[in-house]
């Protein structure tokens, strides 16, 4: 007979947006709960569940997780349409559309959700990004929810501040009558923004995430984020995958904005769950949570490679380049004369892809000190002694991942909050290496996450607090 207290456990539902970046720092919220006693079902798109299933070791990582369990809708998308470049903004759009009435049978299903009463009635909702629709259904319920953006504080921030930019007269950003290349040359474009508290010195313009590139500021696009943005402040909580040690004022900033609302920030979660795991005695090797196929033969390549001489490169799950962007990348690599390691997706070259006419010095000098594949395990390549340096979109997990194991970045950020974490990470790295020496800095990168999650430290505090705050919603 199952323990009774099991079932008085906390059952959360966490809902990420169904691309590879938010669901990676889902399941790894997801199975830190489920170490810490919780039942945690997960909603994931049919298509990108699929995916789990046929690339990543989805099953086999939480199947001693007996409170663990998986949900689907679709993201209303046909299976062939691309989830990846500009293209990404159709599944948020489409979710839109058509997940409130799948959400809705869901949460009324008690079978969908409770395994027949088996497990406890849902406590608590945690969202990812700017997604709005499960809101009015969680409110009918009686259920609380959180907020998850998987995006930097400092990304963050920015959206938070919509309004203020508007009212400080920094928006519209363009004129409606000038072309798209007379804009981006505009000098304007590099003028700081003032009106973010905080990052008054270090953003410019042109570092505002795209959907700020308007000619009028009742745009729909803008306007719809900067109302999904507002909904957020009904949230009870707001969860982030950041440490004190790290984004410290910004968090401060944050916390003020949404001064009714409990901030937990807890990371860096991937650090975070491999301690816990050694802590309740579980397997602590590499769980993929890939999309992809991981390639393991670069692991092989790298271990036959001296200390600190490759240079990894990945623009992570979404970005996409043209032909004539991926050659200039590709000469740059081999005319560098260092070793590279390059992940190149298979959707990721715009256009008619790689094709078949590629010069016969990038092959060889490709073929001489260099590695093209699909895709890799991220984690185990940057914690690798032959890695030295990472050319990176700037992703928050890829940049969270190179500051733990002291990682340096070289930055090409593509949409998003990417251009945010690139022009803080610069501005950072710049000043903090003029003023300590190289290996200084790197084992002051490493301190700092260690810092955080170990007993005493503020991301573990925090997540102490999350937790408890989960066991007191149980019914």
């Amino acid at each position: 007979m199952e323990d009774s207290s099991a079932n008085r456990a906390p059952h959360i539902l966490i809902f990420p947006i169904p691309l590879q970046g938010h669901v990676n720092s889902m399941l790894n919220l997801a199975e830190i709960l489920c170490l810490s006693g919780l039942h945690v079902t997960i909603l994931l798109s049919d298509y990108s569940h699929d995916r789990l299933l046929r690339h990543a070791s989805l099953d086999s990582r939480f199947s001693c997780y007996t409170g663990f369990r998986v949900a689907t809708i679709s993201d209303g998308l046909p299976d062939d349409q691309p989830r990846s470049g500009k293209r990404v903004v159709d599944i948020v759009k489409s979710l839109q559309e058509v997940g409130r009435p799948q959400f809705r049978r869901l949460m009324v299903s008690t079978d969908a959700m409770s395994d027949g009463g088996a497990r406890p009635r849902m406590s608590c909702l945690i969202m990812d990004g700017i997604m709005s629709f499960p809101i009015p259904v969680a409110e009918e319920m009686g259920i609380p929810f959180m907020y998850f953006p998987t995006i930097s504080a400092c990304g963050l921030w920015p959206y938070f501040c919509i309004q203020e930019i508007i009212d400080a007269g920094e928006l519209p950003l363009k004129d409606k009558n000038e072309d798209k290349l007379t804009f981006w040359k505009r000098k304007e474009m590099d003028l700081m923004v003032t009106s973010i508290p905080g990052m008054e010195k270090v953003l410019r313009r042109r570092d505002l995430p795209a959907f700020y590139r308007v000619e009028d500021v009742n745009d729909a696009i803008l306007q719809s984020i900067n109302a999904q943005i507002q909904r957020t402040r009904q949230a009870i909580g707001l969860i982030l995958n950041t440490f004190e040690d790290l984004e410290g004022p910004i968090l401060d900033q944050i916390d003020k904005h949404n001064e009714n609302q409990n901030l937990y920030s807890i990371g860096p979660l991937h650090t975070h769950l491999k301690e816990l795991r050694e802590a309740k005695g579980k397997e602590s090797s590499h769980h993929s949570s890939s999309f992809w196929k991981e390639d393991d033969k670069c692991i092989a390549w790298l271990d036959s490679l001296p200390p600190n001489s490759v240079i990894y490169v990945s623009f992570g799950s979404v970005a996409t380049l043209t032909r004539d962007e991926l050659l200039e990348f590709w000469y740059g690599l081999v005319n560098s004369g260092q070793r590279f390691l390059w992940v190149v997706r298979a959707d990721s070259i715009v256009g008619d892809g790689i094709g078949n006419e590629i010069p016969v010095e990038l092959e060889e000098g490709t073929e001489l000190r260099g590695l093209m594949v699909e895709w890799v395990p991220q984690e185990l390549v940057l914690e690798h002694k032959s890695v030295g340096a990472f050319f990176t979109h700037s992703g928050w997990n890829s940049t969270l991942e190179s500051i733990v194991n002291g990682v340096p970045m070289l930055c090409w950020p593509y949409f998003a909050d990417q251009m945010v974490n690139s022009r803080l990470l610069i501005e950072r790295m710049v000043r903090e290496v003029m003023e300590v020496k190289r290996d200084e800095l790197l084992e002051k990168a490493r301190g700092m996450a260690n810092k955080a999650i170990c007993e005493g430290g503020s991301s573990h505090i925090n997540l102490n607090r999350l937790i408890e705050f989960f066991k007191s919603t149980a019914l």
